[in-house]
């Protein structure tokens, strides 16, 4: 009886970990390369909405809709094969947290036993004239069940916000919230998880509420965060050479092949050795701005 009762423990933990797992992603960095993860497949099962696939997955609604460029968000079909691309190319940056708006996914780095790992997760951000002033911040203070303060100029928008929400279900702020050093900015949950991935907020940062649970206990405050915006990133996994792109929806990019030739020609001065790419294949990824990080070339590793 015991042994019984022992091994649906184990079954329960593993659960457990296993959607642990799907919430904040932690990632290895291994030398010398900036890709991590790996794409994969889901089939889908009945009542199963593209959304509820994504969270999950651990991925924003728009990383799971333009890597499956076609299907109904709301009715895929049953039994069809959906492309979940949790693989990334790192940002330029990577130090501390950093938010990059354009592909609406945070990174927070940091040394675990000697090595250096990253914690990655899908963000809802700014609409159209808020999204959050790219720059330099500080984590300086963190609460647990925040109170939501309405900003004037969002009661401006809707008078019929109170001054105070306290925490509960109504409160936009979720159950947790890392406050940033200039302009009112937060990293916080949400009560509408359907807007992981999306514009939405006012300027602040939002997580699904699995997610921030998990990064609140690691972020100390004084963390430096990088707000930037990088629709085009260029990595090295081994010899390969990939390109993830997402949609410059700001139109920040004036000539985006120029944007990753430079990119590209940055990590053959890092590297020092010569690389051959595809032209052709970098202007296909750019105009499919999938999200889905592929292969546009080559390192050719000098041979003594």
């Amino acid at each position: 009886m015991r042994t019984k009762s022992l091994i649906i423990w184990v079954l329960v933990l593993s659960c457990w970990s296993l959607r642990l797992a799907w919430g904040l992603e932690r990632f290895l960095i291994p030398l010398d390369s900036s890709v991590v993860g790996e794409p994969t497949w889901h089939t889908v099962q009945p009542k199963e909405t593209l959304l509820d696939i994504a969270r999950y997955y651990d991925l924003g609604y728009n990383q799971i809709v333009l890597a499956n460029p076609g299907v109904d968000p709301w009715l895929p079909p049953v039994g069809k094969q959906v492309l979940i691309p949790s693989s990334y190319v790192l940002p330029l940056y990577r130090a501390g947290i950093v938010v990059n708006l354009a592909e609406m996914r945070l990174y927070f780095f940091r040394c675990e036993a000697g090595k250096q790992v990253v914690y990655t997760a899908p963000i809802g951000v700014g609409t159209e004239g808020k999204l959050t002033k790219l720059g330099v911040y500080t984590i300086i203070r963190k609460v647990k069940d925040p109170f939501w303060h309405v900003p004037e100029s969002i009661r401006k928008e809707d008078p019929s916000l109170p001054e105070v929400i306290p925490p509960g279900p109504s409160n936009p702020l979720g159950n947790y919230a890392l406050y940033l050093s200039r302009e009112s900015y937060a990293i916080h949950g949400t009560n509408k998880p359907w807007g992981i991935g999306r514009r939405v907020s006012h300027g602040c940062i939002r997580l699904y509420p699995e997610d921030i649970k998990s990064l609140f206990p690691l972020v100390p405050v004084g963390t430096p965060v990088f707000i930037i915006y990088q629709p085009y990133k260029v990595g090295l996994r081994g010899r390969k050479i990939y390109l993830q792109a997402f949609p410059d929806f700001e139109k920040k990019i004036k000539h985006p092949l120029f944007e990753v030739l430079r990119q590209i020609n940055l990590l053959e001065s890092k590297i020092n050795y010569p690389v051959q790419v595809d032209i052709l294949k970098i202007k296909d990824t750019l105009k499919a701005h999938s999200g889905v990080p592929t292969v546009i070339g080559e390192v050719r590793w000098r041979h003594h």
